[in-house]
C-alpha cells in the first residue's frame, strides 16, 4: 500500500466524530477496508451506534494467537476555538497530522489494521493467528474490552499489543482507576434558622476532610517501585439550590489511582468505612457509589512478546509504568493469562489536549514495526 493511502486512511478515521460514542461508523469503515483486501471481520454490537470490531488473519499452521487492540472512541474537543486547525479536519502541517484522536489513538489502531493488511498482501509466512480487537468506550469505562472479555474473545490469546501512544517506550504496568460518588442527604430550612434543617454540604465536607487525610496516609506508607503511590483527588462537587436555604442534597465525585500493594478492594473498604462512621453521627446520611472500578495490571517485562519487540530496534526501548489505565485492565481478566504490552505511535503526553497531533513518520514506521513484531512473535 502506498504511503499516501496509509495517511489518507488515518485522515478518514480522524474525520469520523466518535466522541464518547459513534464507534459504529469507525467499525463500519474498518470492516469495509478489511473486506476490500479479502479479510473478514465481525461486528460485536454494544449499543445503538456503538459497535466493536473483531478480525482475524491466519497465514500458516496453527500456533500462538497475538491480539492487536485499539479503541475507536475519542474524548471531547473542549473549546474548539482554541484549536489551530478544526479538530476533525485531519490537517497535515509538515510532518504532523492534527486532529482529535490523532494520537489517542486512531493512529495506533490504523497502524495495526494496515499491518494486518500488508502482511496478507505480501504473503509473508508465520504460524498462528493475528486477532484485531477494536473497542468502544475505552475513554468512559473500557466498555468494549469488558464486553469482549466476558464474551470470551480474548480467552485464546497468548499475547496482546495495545496501540496506545508510547513514543518508542514499552508500557508493561499501569495503575488501576476507581471513580466514586458520595451523596449527602440533609433537610432544607431557611438559612436564618439552620437549627431547623441538616446541612448536606457540611456533612459532605466532613467526609471530604476525612477521606483526604486517610488517602494521604495510605500514600505515605505504601508504595510501588514502578508506579509510585496511590493517588486520590476529589474532582467534582455539587450541592444546594438557593443561597438563603440550607441545602438538603449535595454530592461529590472522586478518582483514585490504585497500586497492587493497596488493592481496589481495600480502597473501597476504606471509603465505605469513612461513610459508615460518619453515618453514626446525628442526622448524617451519606451514600457511597462506586462508578468505575478498574484494577492495576502488570505484565512480565521479560516476556517473549517484549523480547520480540526489542529485537526490532538497535537500542533497547525503555520500559515504564503509568498512572493512566487502558483496556488491559479488562482484557487481563481473561480465563487464561497472556503476555501484553502497550506500544503505539504518538507522544503519551498529547492525548486529550488541544491541537493533538501525531508525527506522520512515527505512524508510518509503526506499521512496519508491527509487521516485524508479528512475524517474530509468531515465527
Amino acid at each position: 500500500m502506498k504511503k499516501e493511502e496509509k495517511i489518507s486512511i488515518l485522515q478518514d478515521l480522524i474525520r469520523i466524530k466518535s466522541v464518547n460514542g459513534n464507534e459504529a461508523e469507525v467499525a463500519s469503515y474498518l470492516k469495509k477496508l478489511l473486506a476490500e483486501h479479502g479479510m473478514k471481520s465481525e461486528i460485536v454490537s454494544y449499543a445503538k451506534g456503538r459497535d466493536n470490531l473483531v478480525a482475524t488473519y491466519q497465514s500458516g499452521n496453527a500456533g500462538k494467537v497475538l491480539g492487536l487492540s485499539g479503541h475507536m472512541d475519542v474524548v471531547s474537543v473542549g473549546d474548539e476555538a482554541a484549536w489551530t486547525y478544526p479538530p476533525f479536519e485531519a490537517k497535515i502541517e509538515g510532518n504532523r497530522l492534527y486532529g482529535r484522536g490523532a494520537t489517542d489513538m486512531k493512529s495506533g489502531l490504523a497502524a495495526m489494521v494496515l499491518a494486518m493488511i500488508e502482511l496478507k498482501e505480501t504473503g509473508k509466512p508465520f504460524n498462528g493467528k493475528i486477532k484485531l480487537l477494536a473497542t468502544v468506550g475505552e475513554e468512559v469505562g473500557e466498555l468494549g474490552s469488558e464486553q469482549l472479555t466476558k464474551a470470551g474473545y480474548v480467552d485464546d490469546l497468548n499475547g496482546l499489543i495495545i496501540g496506545e501512544p508510547t513514543n518508542y517506550n514499552l508500557l508493561y504496568t499501569h495503575m488501576g482507576s476507581i471513580n466514586y460518588t458520595v451523596a449527602s442527604y440533609g433537610k432544607e430550612a431557611h438559612s436564618s434558622m439552620p437549627q431547623e434543617g441538616y446541612n448536606a454540604i457540611d456533612h459532605l465536607n466532613e467526609f471530604m476532610t476525612k477521606v483526604n487525610a486517610e488517602m494521604k496516609c495510605i500514600a505515605e506508607i505504601v508504595e510501588n517501585p514502578v508506579l509510585g503511590r496511590t493517588i486520590h483527588n476529589v474532582t467534582i462537587i455539587n450541592g444546594g439550590n438557593q443561597v438563603n436555604s440550607i441545602p438538603s442534597y449535595a454530592q461529590l465525585q472522586g478518582n483514585i489511582r490504585s497500586i497492587p500493594e493497596f488493592s481496589n478492594d481495600k480502597v473501597i473498604e476504606t471509603l465505605q468505612k469513612i461513610v459508615d462512621v460518619l453515618n453514626q453521627g446525628n442526622e448524617y446520611q451519606l451514600k457511597l457509589t462506586i462508578d468505575f472500578n478498574k484494577i492495576p495490571v502488570k505484565a512480565n517485562p521479560k516476556s517473549s512478546l517484549i523480547h520480540s519487540i526489542q529485537k526490532q530496534f538497535e537500542e533497547p526501548l525503555p520500559l515504564f509504568g503509568a498512572a493512566g489505565t487502558t483496556d488491559a485492565a479488562e482484557f487481563t481478566k481473561a480465563r487464561q493469562p497472556f503476555d501484553f504490552v502497550v506500544f503505539g505511535p504518538g507522544v503519551p503526553t498529547l492525548p486529550h489536549q488541544v491541537n493533538e497531533y501525531v508525527e506522520i513518520d512515527n505512524y508510518l514506521a509503526m506499521i512496519d514495526s508491527y509487521q516485524s513484531i508479528i512475524l517474530d512473535y509468531l515465527a
